[in-house]
């Protein structure tokens, strides 16, 4: 389009890896441990759900690399999937990017921060004349609406910050990150140096061979931890603002996940260490607790709670953040194809795309009025890999379509380790419809509800 500017590459290396982390570092660093040991009820095998959690996601991070240093590009997997597959698919990619994957993630982190902000500060009670109303006896969109509100308020204030330009934004998020990395690095240390009597069966080997642990109760676990993984894939949203993107964007992604598994596994076995398992499993029957809060309040007690709150309130804003700042970018990309709406591909004088930041700000704040926590975070896990898988077949169909493209990175163990994700995603998926179908079929509602918009999009611009 004449006239049109372009967006500009101004993000190095260092950057990728810090924007990874930080798409990745949220919430489940801190909740996600208590249901993880109510499916599990052992130390043993909930640290072996992480890890595998852990080389699960480096797997579909080593095929993502490939198709990344392909095709980098403003948009990340709509890109890639318009190119691997067909315009369709991309843009029900988007379209679920758009009405619950990063949505959902950006409304479920802001309210986490204000949860955690009420633990600190109460809230003032708001608008309690209308807690009972509802939409069809599902949502109650004005309950705890002291919670909600200050959730909306965090996304519309982090989206204005964005708005006003990618430096600016990208700084802050640098300066969260390394408060965060200091915070976790503090939980690890002195909660090791307080430990005085490990907890009865701590990582007990003999766990794993008295049978009691199920398949389908593994996967429902790791359900939880790729909660906790999630967002690495983000990155590749900003490729058209990195500097040499086909080579910072695969290194970025692989170093910043083998980060993250290194932070989950020292983090977990200290809360594991500090509180029994069932300890854990009543921290996750409560409902209104958060295991790093209890782990930490054992040896610091209410000083503890305090610095571990304010912890969780910055990651939470780092990761919040972070997926504002990189989930616009979809949607402008999809704008430029003409799968989205027209003023989505209009850049601000910051060249930013703050149509496109402004909307995903206005549906994150709707489903902050609509969702739970647990909900959320297991419906968008489902959700995403759908996506994940179709990337790691794009691996084997690029090798035939486009078999002399230049490839700065081929996935190691190449046809094993993609073709091994490939049939993870498809047994995962098939788990999750298994143990949490309403999750699912929601996820599945969302997606499947962007094909008619496809065919009216679609129909009038044929029409034109």
């Amino acid at each position: 389009m004449a006239g049109q500017r372009n967006l500009v590459r101004t993000l190095g290396f260092g950057y990728v890896v810090i924007f990874v982390i930080a798409n990745i570092i949220g919430s489940g660093v801190y909740k996600k441990i208590a249901p993880m040991a109510a499916e599990l009820h052992s130390s043993a095998w909930v640290l072996l759900a992480w890890l595998a959690a852990g080389i699960i996601t480096i797997f579909g991070a080593l095929s993502n690399a490939e198709v990344a240093g392909m095709l980098a590009g403003t948009g990340g997997e709509f890109v890639y999937f318009k190119k691997i597959y067909n315009r369709f698919f991309a843009f029900l990619y988007g379209w679920s990017l758009f009405t619950v994957i990063q949505t959902a993630t950006i409304a479920s982190l802001a309210y986490v921060f204000s949860q955690s902000l009420n633990s600190i500060f109460t809230l003032p009670e708001v608008l309690t004349s209308l807690e009972h109303f509802t939409l069809g006896g599902v949502f109650f969109p004005f309950q705890d609406f002291n919670i909600k509100s200050v959730a909306i308020l965090l996304i519309m204030i982090l989206t204005v910050l964005n708005i006003s330009g990618l430096k600016k934004g990208a700084l802050t998020g640098k300066i969260i990150f390394w408060l965060v990395m200091a915070g976790l690095t503090m939980i690890v240390v002195f909660g090791l140096m307080h430990i005085k009597t490990l907890p009865d069966n701590f990582l007990n080997p003999q766990d794993f061979t008295n049978g009691m642990v199920s398949p389908t109760s593994f996967f429902t676990a790791m359900l939880a931890a790729f909660w906790a993984y999630q967002g690495w894939v983000s990155v590749g949203f900003i490729g058209g603002e990195v500097h040499n993107p086909n080579k910072n964007l695969p290194k970025g992604i692989i170093t910043g996940v083998f980060v993250v598994i290194l932070i989950y596994l020292l983090v977990n076995v200290t809360y594991m260490a500090l509180l029994s398992i069932p300890a854990l499993e009543q921290i996750y029957v409560s409902g209104n607790q958060i295991a790093a809060i209890e782990a930490v309040r054992s040896f610091w007690g209410q000083t503890g709670v305090i610095f571990i709150s304010l912890l969780i309130l910055l990651t939470t804003l780092g990761c919040t953040h972070a997926s504002i700042l990189t989930g616009a970018r979809p949607h402008y990309a999809m704008a430029g194809e003409q799968l989205f709406f027209n003023s989505f591909t209009r850049l601000n004088k910051a060249n930013v795309p703050a149509q496109s930041l402004l909307w995903q700000g206005i549906w994150s704040s709707v489903l902050v009025l609509s969702g739970t926590f647990d909900q959320l975070t297991d419906m968008i896990v489902f959700a995403v890999f759908i996506f994940y898988g179709a990337t790691a077949l794009g691996v084997f169909i690029l090798r035939i379509k486009m078999p002399d493209l230049h490839r700065p990175y081929k996935v190691w163990g190449y046809p094993y380790i993609p073709a091994f994700y490939i049939l993870f995603c498809l047994l995962f998926l098939a788990n999750t419809l298994y143990s949490r179908p309403r999750e699912a079929a929601i996820g599945l509602v969302l997606i499947l509800c962007g094909i008619p918009v496809y065919l009216l999009r679609r129909k009038l611009f044929t029409r034109k």
